[in-house]
């Protein structure tokens, strides 16, 4: 698969509102991402703790698997030709579940990295996630959100969260994988997602079967299967929306 690494994206400020950016659901080269994490309380947790706290009740009570566990939350990202920047707080997942919840998403950004799994036939493979999970059924790459555990020097460190998260939920070792060129990214409805290619030498079938056979002992019963990939047909599979960009941007450069 060839891809285009070119792209003309002038430095924009530090900003919330995406100006300057390439369009939403659209996949496009960055030069590298560079992640700062502040100390103290995300702003948006600090003015929204009380509806925060209401709407958590509700979540457990409908899902009682949920954790409040913490990530990393954006406050601010820009763009330019160094990549994405960004300033962000250690935060309660439940802010982050509230914040997804509302219609304009203000108050912060979420940002997440996809290893993007390719086998040797040309194949992407993903995950399904459990019915106990907050992503209930859908399908996506093994990934999550940006974790205390990926802090380093008050950096994120998107590299070892994508190992860690890959390694985690289906046992396969980004080490054991030819790594794409670059990082690419995409965004929509203030949720920014960073990928990287990873090709592994099995065919998709055997990697579903390394997953399912990781299934079986994994200690976090996190996902409920493993799939393969092979078009970009929206409607094959239930998937999270951050994957259409990534299928129609894969599949739509093969070839060329």
């Amino acid at each position: 698969m060839k891809t285009n690494l070119s792209l003309n994206i002038p430095d924009t400020d530090f900003s919330d509102d995406f100006a300057g950016w390439p369009p939403e659901s659209t996949v496009f080269p960055i030069a590298g991402v560079d992640l700062r994490v502040l100390p103290g309380t995300h702003p948006f947790v600090a003015a929204e703790e009380t509806d925060i706290r209401e709407n958590w009740a509700k979540e457990t009570a409908a899902n009682p698997a949920l954790f409040d566990g913490r990530l990393v939350f954006q406050q601010r990202l820009s763009l330019g030709r160094e990549g994405i920047s960004g300033e962000g707080y250690v935060t309660p997942f439940s802010a982050f579940m509230y914040w997804r919840r509302q219609p304009q998403r203000q108050g912060g950004i979420h940002i997440f990295a996809y290893p993007v799994l390719e086998s040797a036939d040309g194949a992407l493979v993903a995950i399904r996630m459990g019915a106990h999970t907050a992503n209930a059924g859908q399908v996506y790459f093994a990934a999550g959100s940006l974790e205390a555990e990926d802090i380093v020097d008050g950096r994120c460190d998107v590299e070892a969260n994508m190992r860690r998260e890959v390694h985690e939920e289906t046992g396969l070792d980004l080490s054991d994988a030819a790594a794409g060129q670059g990082l690419y990214a995409s965004h929509a409805h203030r949720t920014v997602t960073l990928m990287r290619l990873f090709r592994f030498d099995l065919t998709a079938d055997e990697m579903v079967k390394r997953i399912e056979a990781h299934m079986l002992v994994a200690e976090d019963k996190e996902i409920a299967g493993a799939v393969a990939i092979r078009s970009a047909d929206h409607a094959a599979y239930p998937y999270n929306r951050a994957m259409l960009p990534v299928i129609d941007w894969y599949f739509g450069n093969k070839g060329m």
